[in-house]
This record gives C-alpha cells, structure tokens and sequence, in this order.
C-alpha cells in the first residue's frame, strides 16, 4: 500500500501497527513503546527514542523488521536511524528497560548498581494489565477465575497455579494482574521472567552470591514467573529453582507461573519439577471464540476513545483469530492508515489493509494439496480415506475441515473443491462448510482442531 504522505509520526503509527504482528508483546512493550516518528528526508527516516540504550538495542536486534515495516507503509526504499529524543516524561518511562524474555536477549550487566538494588525493586508490572481490563470469554473465563481466587486468597488456594496457552492469549496479562492486586494489598511479591531468573542465579553463582539469591527469592510473599518453559535445558538453573519452589511452597507462599504449552509437554524439565507443577491447578487458556474477538476490540476501541464502526469489528474479528496480541494490533493498524491516508475509519478500508497485508506475504494462500496434508496429519486420517466414500464421524469431520479451510484460507470454489476431496458435487461442500460455521463458535474443541491446521500451515 504505497502512501506519498510525509507525516513521520503518523507512518511510525502505521508502521507500529506491523510491528506489533511480528514482535513479541514483551519486546514490543520494551523497546517499541513509545518511540517516535521524528523525521522522513532524503530517503531516510529518524525514529526518536528515550535513551542510547534503546536505540542501541533497537538498531542491533530490530533493525531489518522497523526498516521492511517502514518501507512497506511509505512504498519506497529508506534507511532507519535512531536518535535519543527525550521529549516527554511519559516517553522516558515507557521506555525503560525491563527484564526481557529468552528471545529478547539479555541486559547488559549493570555492575556499578545492579547487584545493590536487586533486593529492594519494584516488581516491573504492567499498569494496562489489571482484571477489569481482561476480556472474559469461554476460552478463558476458569483460567479468569483461578487467578482471581489467588489474588483474593494467596498462599491457600490453587498453589501453585499454573497458566498455560500459545502465545498472544491473555496468560501474562493475568499474571501482572494477580501481581497488581497483591501489591495493592501490601503483599511483597517478586515477577520475573524465566530469564532474569535464569541471569540473576548464574550471576550469583559466578560472584558467590547465591545466599543473597535465596534471601531475595525466598522472602517474598509471592512469585510470579513468567514463561517457565526456558527452563528447558539450563539444568543448573533447575537446580536453583526447584529449591526455592520448595522453600516458598512449604512456607504457604503463593507461586504462580505460566508456559506455553501443558506441564506434561515440559518433558526435558526435570521430573520432580513437574511433578510438583502437576500437584496444583493447571489450566489452558484457548484461542477466543468470535463473540470474545469482537468483546476485545470493542473494549480496545472504547480505551482508545473511538466510535468503531460495528461491521469494521466484524472484518477484524472474523479475519483474525489466532491469537488477541493480533486482533489488537490489525486495529491499531487499521486506524493508522485510516489517518495517514485520510480515509473513512470502516470496513472497506479493514479489508483493505487485511488483503495488503496477506499480499506482503504474510499468509500465502495454502493449496488443495497442502491442506489435504495438514488435515490428514492432524485427524490421522490417510487422504485415499480422506477423498473417498468412507462416512465415519472421525473421517467427516476431518473431510468438512477440510473443505472449510480450502474456501476460507485456500480462495477455492466449491466446485474445486469438490473435486480435490472426491465427492461428486459441490453441495456437499456447501453443506460441509455450513455445518463447520454453524458449530465452531461453540465447540471450542473443532475451533482448536481448525487452528492447529491452521497454524500447521502457516508453519509450512
């Protein structure tokens, strides 16, 4: 979508709107909030940050995304620099470095101070992810309730609690919810990701500090750790957290931790570790169903001050379902070229945008043979079966999955598809489709089978 405007604040909008699809929200909130467009000439555009930290870790880890997410909002080749522009308070604090997941990299040591006031930190919370802000919906409203039981009662219900989902489905925001709320209460907590706490304990080790480690960890009323799952592997690690579960389990301390997949799929944790995982409440928390997407993007649109046309909702939310960080972020785009391009804010505009962005290359168009694959593999059902006469419930299922998927993500007629799954016309294809859109909003099961194809494909 090329666009000739020379806004530089409304294209680094824009530009943030793609951003957001493909950054994880922890590096996103990191190092992304609340930067600036601050200058577009001679084929080179400024982008002002809070600090040389910022800009140094932008330009070494991010560059060639910020550089391909601005050519694709202007239409035409540019350079990127970074520039410290401490214009605003607001801009500084957002911007503050904080402890980053396994894929964000680690901080630079800070050796003059860091050590001296580990101790004595703030928890790193986020103030937009409270409970009156979570959307409740069928996909998560146990997971919802679990942890509002924690935050009500730490320490003697559901300990440890542990949150599971793929990413972008509301676990960390449920986290830094339970740690808002404890906090409000005067409860001392320490939040971590897996990583800082990976960094801090070999750091203790390396400096034979590890008493201080243990004071600091065990201490705490409660502890939240986010992304358990980068434990995989850093058996040392292990050896240090295992012990300080231990110490805050039988001392009634609340534990709360999240991961993206079951404790049971967390096969190369050690077993004692996942045995005492396993002994609380573990829940998952699933892709919204449509009625949640859309609740989502109303909530964001009224935060955002916005009267959103109710069909632009609709593009958005039956496009987009594979995970909330998205369907928040096709918003903030579409908003963002609604203003660059001066355009009405509706739904025109929202499929608009979704086509450009399917035709960057972001979602190519699976084949017939390709989703016979995916579908096959998925529901174990070999494709002579799959395009044949058999009628079991297990092989029509995955049969009508199929034909789903070739005419919503495939583009492919009914006719095509008939003849790509063997049937002898295509009223059996729109009556198979039908019945896919008739139940998938209320079966979680089938719009979990529907994604893990899906997400098989996009993989692919």
């Amino acid at each position: 979508m090329s666009i000739r405007a020379q806004q530089p604040g409304q294209i680094w909008d824009a530009a943030l709107g793609e951003l957001q699809l493909q950054v994880a929200r922890p590096a996103f909130e990191t190092w992304l909030r609340g930067t600036d467009g601050v200058a577009l000439a001679d084929g080179e555009f400024v982008v002002g940050t809070a600090n040389a930290f910022v800009s140094e870790m932008l330009e070494h880890r991010m560059y060639p995304l910020i550089e391909r997410a601005i050519e694709h909002v202007i239409g035409q080749p540019t350079t990127v620099r970074f520039q410290v522009v401490a214009h605003e308070d607001a801009m500084a604090e957002n911007a503050k470095p904080r402890p980053l997941s396994d894929d964000e990299g680690s901080r630079p040591e800070d050796h003059s101070e860091g050590e001296a006031s580990e101790s004595s930190r703030q928890p790193s919370l986020n103030g937009r992810y409270r409970f009156d802000s979570f959307i409740v919906g069928k996909s998560n409203e146990l997971a919802h309730a679990a942890a509002r039981a924690v935050a009500d009662n730490p320490g003697n219900v559901y300990n440890p609690l542990v949150l599971y989902s793929e990413v972008g489905l509301g676990k960390t925001h449920l986290l830094h919810a339970i740690g808002q709320q404890a906090l409000a209460k005067g409860i001392s907590l320490i939040y971590a990701t897996t990583e800082e706490f990976t960094n801090e304990y070999v750091r203790a080790i390396r400096k034979g500090k590890t008493e201080k480690f243990r004071q600091r960890y065990r201490s705490a009323d409660m502890l939240l750790l986010d992304d358990i799952q980068f434990l995989i592997g850093k058996e040392q690690t292990q050896e240090g957290f295992f012990h300080t579960f231990n110490a805050l389990h039988m001392s009634n301390r609340q534990i709360v931790i999240t991961s993206d997949r079951p404790v049971t799929s967390l096969k190369i944790l050690e077993e004692r570790i996942s045995s005492r995982l396993s002994g609380g409440l573990v829940v998952d928390i699933q892709p919204p169903d449509l009625e949640t997407r859309l609740a989502i993007l109303r909530a964001k649109a009224e935060h955002m001050g916005l009267n959103a046309d109710p069909e632009l909702l609709d593009v958005l939310a039956s496009h987009i379902y594979r995970n909330i960080r998205e369907l928040e972020g096709s918003l903030n785009r579409v908003i963002a070229y609604a203003d660059l391009m001066q355009r009405p804010l509706n739904a025109d505009l929202a499929r608009r945008v979704i086509a450009d962005t399917q035709g960057a290359g972001q979602r190519r168009q699976p084949t017939e043979h390709e989703v016979k694959d995916a579908v096959s593999a998925y529901f174990g059902v070999d494709q002579p079966t799959l395009c044949g006469p058999r009628r079991d419930k297990r092989t029509a299922l995955a049969r009508q999955v199929a034909m789903y998927i070739m005419r919503e993500d495939g583009g492919m007629g009914a006719t095509a598809i008939a003849r790509a799954l063997g049937r002898k016309d295509h009223s059996t294809v729109l009556h198979g489709c039908k019945t896919i859109e008739n139940h998938q909003n209320a079966d979680a099961k089938l719009r979990r089978d529907i994604l893990k194809v899906r997400e098989t494909l996009a993989a692919a």
